[in-house]
């Protein structure tokens, strides 16, 4: 991988101290902490970008968030690639995702859609651009013209050039904070998390942090949940109320 190219995925995927390794295979989403900076959305079986576009303008168009990137992952799938400025806790990162699924994808069926990070505990992604293999076919990242172009294939069968994969990435912005937050709290699982039931055991919990932010729901299940003078069992209620499960 060319300086340049790694520099654009350090720039915008990369947890902050991460850095490249040579003929790394993956990209690691989860940090040690426990928090996300990236995140990706794919379509398969087989692989639709007349449906996954719908997400892509969707963020844009509703959310107000910058475009993702788009890449094939010269196997079976389209994905989206979102960046964040500020890595979140995986709690939210899982709620953003499973709301973008909501919302644009409600008719697909689940196993066509990934979401990555995941529930499951999938919490890395295939490097792109590489290689497939011994297949010669290759994973890129694309513009947005040229998505619909590869049809149900969506693989390259000769190896892209970096430094146009760079120029590609270096078009994009990664989503602040503020944009972020109220992206999350138009999606559907978001809601949910926004307006839970707390009259069960996640309301034990107490302590000045939690009472001063008790206004926001979202922020008082947070408290909750990172709170360790809290019983786990309400930690875990709170999660869940988070997550929308």
């Amino acid at each position: 991988m060319t300086p340049r190219l790694s520099a654009e995925i350090q720039r915008l995927y990369r947890s902050p101290g991460a850095m490249n390794a040579p003929g790394e295979a993956t990209l690691g989403l989860v940090d040690s902490d426990g928090r996300v900076r990236a995140m990706v959305v794919s379509l398969s079986g087989p692989a639709d970008w007349s449906l996954l576009s719908a997400v892509w303008r969707g963020v844009q168009i509703d959310l107000e968030l910058p475009a993702p990137a788009i890449a094939v992952n010269g196997l079976d799938a389209y994905e989206l690639w979102f960046s964040l400025a500020v890595p979140v806790p995986q709690a939210q990162a899982l709620a953003f995702l499973q709301g973008l699924r909501q919302r644009y994808l409600p008719d697909v069926k689940p196993h066509r859609v990934g979401l990555r990070p995941s529930h499951d505990g999938v919490a890395s992604t295939a490097v792109i651009p590489a290689a497939q293999g011994d297949s010669g076919n290759w994973s890129a990242f694309v513009a947005p013209d040229l998505a619909a172009v590869f049809g149900d294939e969506p693989l390259l069968d000769l190896p892209p050039g970096e430094d146009a994969q760079a120029e590609l990435l270096g078009r994009l912005k990664c989503i602040v904070p503020s944009a972020f937050e109220a992206a999350l709290g138009q999606l559907p699982v978001a809601a949910h998390a926004l307006a839970p039931d707390v009259s069960g055991p996640a309301s034990v919990a107490h302590g000045p942090s939690v009472k001063a932010r008790y206004e926001d729901p979202r922020l008082f299940l947070q408290d909750i949940m990172n709170d360790a003078s809290v019983p786990v069992a309400s930690r875990i209620e709170a999660a869940r109320a988070l997550l929308g499960c």
